[in-house]
């Protein structure tokens, strides 16, 4: 069966719900990805930054079926090792309190959202509740995580969603305060906006959420999920700005592939919501996940992950900014570490995204003009080179 063939079958059986590239992947090894054809692609976009460690990184598929050997999956009514292992992990690069597991980001966005809400409760005795979330924010797809993504293409087919949401603009600290009421009980922001077009966060704007929430005993809830797990040279975005939520969520690169999320709670936030009965899961926090994220931590600490971002990061910076300044269609570049985007201007952003797929290239959108790069944590200055010379001849 041919490329076509299997698109074809695919559209027969699969739920018409993404606009797929016209390619069938069958393989990677390193930074690179192949169709069922053979043809090599570069990926900058692991997998929408998932892929952190690009594909079969040493020591990690042995680490999944030396687990698959032992134990695939028990009910959390039981202790496992791996979550022990992967819980201690994640709160010491944290810097947390304590973690609860889930199976993907936009459940890590429930959890949080349902710890603040019960920490409010426990404070005031009360429900009705309100949350501030940002405008061109994205959460998750599902009611609540919708709820709170400040973009209205993605809401309003669903509407009426969940109540008490209020929406502020990023980085403007004055049009949150404007939202603020006696029923607000957390602030939920992107670290760096991603499907927002790639903005980071002010120091500024973030001091001021950390001092509003400190006066009014409000949960800020940070969402690391794609720009957390070293992808902007820190573990997690915020620690880049010295200010520290009191929830947080991630997933994405937490388990560099396996369908794993968690929302994490500093010490004040854990005393004062969830308990026994309030939150559960089936699948979160399985021994199959848990010692992906555990190898995970390991694997960024011994071979320094993270350092490598920060080492890499000035060239990459660099090669972008001399794409935007020799084509006129490329008009900035913004981001931190490896989450980078270029404003597209006078042409359509897809047809950057097309142009570079025909040429063996995986890179993204964000928003309706970004040209978003959020590759493997692991390429080297010979990676950026070919994304670099691939993206001039598309600018052309």
């Amino acid at each position: 069966m041919n490329m076509n063939e299997q698109m074809k079958e695919s559209e027969e059986s699969i739920l018409h719900t993404y606009n797929r590239f016209p390619v069938v992947f069958e393989k990677g090894q390193g930074c690179y990805l192949y169709d069922s054809e053979g043809k090599e692609y570069l990926d900058f976009a692991a997998g929408i930054a998932v892929n952190s460690l690009g594909y079969h990184y040493p020591g990690y598929d042995e680490a999944l079926k030396d687990q698959i050997d032992k134990l695939m999956h028990i009910s959390n009514l039981y202790y496992n090792e791996p979550i022990i292992e992967a819980g201690a992990k994640l709160v010491k690069a944290s810097k947390m309190s304590k973690a609860f597991f889930t199976n993907s980001g936009t459940e890590a966005i429930e959890g949080a959202l349902k710890a603040a809400k019960k920490y409010a409760y426990v404070r005031d005795g009360h429900a009705d509740h309100e949350i501030i979330a940002m405008n061109h924010s994205f959460h998750g797809r599902s009611i609540g995580a919708l709820s709170v993504t400040g973009t209205a293409h993605y809401r309003e087919p669903f509407e009426p969603l969940m109540g008490g949401v209020k929406f502020a603009d990023f980085n403007d600290l004055e049009s949150v305060k404007a939202q603020i009421t006696d029923k607000t009980c957390a602030i939920i922001t992107e670290v760096v906006q991603g499907e927002g077009g790639i903005y980071p966060a002010k120091k500024e704007f973030l001091e001021g959420l950390r001092q509003i929430c400190d006066e009014k005993d409000i949960m800020l809830i940070f969402d690391e999920i794609q720009c957390g797990m070293g992808r902007t040279g820190h573990y997690f975005a915020w620690q880049a700005y010295g200010v520290q939520p009191d929830i947080m969520t991630s997933a994405k690169a937490l388990g560099c592939g396996v369908p794993v999320g968690a929302f994490v709670l500093n010490e004040k936030a854990a005393k004062a919501s969830l308990e026994p009965g309030d939150h559960g899961t089936t699948y979160g926090g399985n021994p199959f996940v848990c010692a992906a994220v555990s190898k995970v931590f390991d694997i960024y600490e011994n071979d320094k992950i993270i350092e490598h971002v920060q080492e890499m990061t000035p060239y990459l910076e660099q090669k972008l900014d001399e794409i935007v300044a020799k084509h006129e269609c490329a008009a900035t570049r913004r981001g931190m570490g490896f989450m980078q985007g270029i404003v597209i201007q006078g042409r359509p952003v897809g047809e950057v995204v097309k142009a570079a797929l025909a040429k063996g290239l995986l890179v993204i959108s964000a928003g309706s003009d970004v040209l978003r790069i959020v590759p493997p944590l692991v390429i080297t200055k010979e990676h950026i080179d070919k994304m670099a010379a691939i993206l001039d001849e598309c600018m052309e």
